[in-house]
């Protein structure tokens, strides 16, 4: 591992910016941090010398000679990257810029409690390291997100609706048996907003992120940082109610979004759909498969089907009932919309933005694109590197 003793603050904001940065040249930083080209080259070299910093290959050529770029050394050690969904788990190390090491994904139910997921996450992290040659002592940091609100102060889920299992139990405590390194968690949409802000290299700086899977949730960029609101429960949006007679959520109240438009909602009214004859398509995978899930309800609105159509066209236009309200109340540049929803397929982002554009005021709506999120799948685990990344260079007194 390279020491980190000594390192100045400007040495840390440059580490900082070539992070945030993805890599770029001598002069691109210098620029960015406003430091004359003498004085970005000299702290430069300190870092290469150190083992900090590493030129990383020549960038394309504009005309002129070719700049190289440079990149957070690998030798500082690797990255643990962990994204917990409802129903899914996904680990992998990752070097410090962010480029994946090794990577495993298999499906999880949360409701089996901390114990029996942690102790598999512990598991996966072992034989993931020891896959690229690392050990517990080479990582650097560990970041994980989880499907519910968190105070990210302490790194535990408070009162989780889908987990309640999990509420207020210690995820740092119980990897720190087994690393050293400093352990961050939060809530599993801040980090795919994180993965979309460090893709985007901080050029937008007011945006959204939605996921839509078994639960819905938002992750919230304000003037270029993921806001987490004074308890660390914003962007919970699943609960804002878009029909009052609607059914009753796992939250306990009426007619929540999460309760209507949601992966497990899309189901049921497949469900229906089929039972009621309403759907040839849906009825024979229900008869052969036993279950319907969103997918499926994709693949028959492609090929035509007139009740599937109307099922993602619903639950569509509720998910952008209710994102009119954020978008009036925010006003941001971009929403970006992710999780296991997006393979459903372009009808239903058509119907949200058709909703958003009808309910929202038309300033707001101006200038704003919505998009299926880039990073697709990989956005969680992205943003889980970002945050290992970022938090332990701030623990190391690197960022600001």
């Amino acid at each position: 591992m390279a020491p980190w003793s000594g390192i100045t603050a400007d040495e840390m904001r440059l580490l900082e910016t070539t992070f945030w940065s993805a890599g770029g040249s001598r002069h691109a930083m210098a620029e960015q941090l406003g430091f004359s080209k003498s004085k970005a080259n000299g702290l430069i070299a300190g870092l290469v010398d150190q083992g900090l910093l590493a030129e990383a290959g020549l960038q394309r050529s504009s005309g002129g000679r070719r700049a190289e770029n440079l990149q957070l050394h690998s030798g500082l050690g690797v990255l643990v990257g962990v994204d917990i969904g409802a129903t899914s788990l996904d680990v992998a190390v990752l070097r410090p810029d962010l480029s994946v090491l090794a990577q495993h994904d298999e499906p999880a139910d949360v409701r089996e409690g901390p114990a029996v997921v942690l102790a598999r996450v512990r598991t996966l992290m072992r034989e993931l390291l020891a896959r690229c040659g690392h050990s517990a002592k080479d990582v650097l940091g560990i970041g994980i997100g989880v499907p519910g609100p968190v105070n990210f102060e302490i790194g535990q889920l408070v009162n989780p609706p889908l987990m309640p299992a999990w509420d207020s139990f210690s995820i740092r405590d119980y990897l720190r048996e087994d690393y050293a390194a400093p352990v961050f968690v939060d809530n599993d949409v801040n980090l795919m907003a994180l993965g979309e802000l460090w893709r985007l290299k901080r050029s937008l700086t007011n945006f959204l992120v939605i996921k839509i899977g078994t639960g819905i949730g938002c992750g919230i960029v304000c003037h270029g940082e993921v806001y987490r609101g004074a308890a660390g429960s914003a962007g919970d949006v699943g609960h804002i109610c878009v029909d009052q007679e609607g059914p009753r959520c796992h939250c306990g109240n009426l007619g929540c979004v999460e309760a209507m438009a949601a992966g497990p909602a899309i189901t049921r009214m497949a469900v229906q759909a089929a039972e009621a004859g309403e759907s040839a398509v849906l009825a024979e995978c229900l008869r052969v498969h036993g279950r319907i899930d969103a997918i499926d309800v994709g693949q028959a609105s492609r090929g035509g089907d007139t009740a599937a159509n109307a099922i993602i066209q619903r639950a569509g236009s509720l998910i952008g009932q209710m994102l009119a309200s954020v978008v009036n109340f925010f006003n941001p540049s971009h929403v970006f919309i992710g999780g296991g929803i997006t393979r459903i397929g372009p009808l239903f982002l058509a119907a949200v933005r058709q909703s958003v554009y009808q309910r929202s005021l038309a300033l707001s709506t101006r200038h704003l694109e919505i998009q299926y999120t880039p990073l697709g799948m990989q956005g969680g685990l992205v943003g889980a590197g970002v945050l290992a990344m970022q938090e332990t260079l701030k623990a190391r007194g690197v960022a600001p």
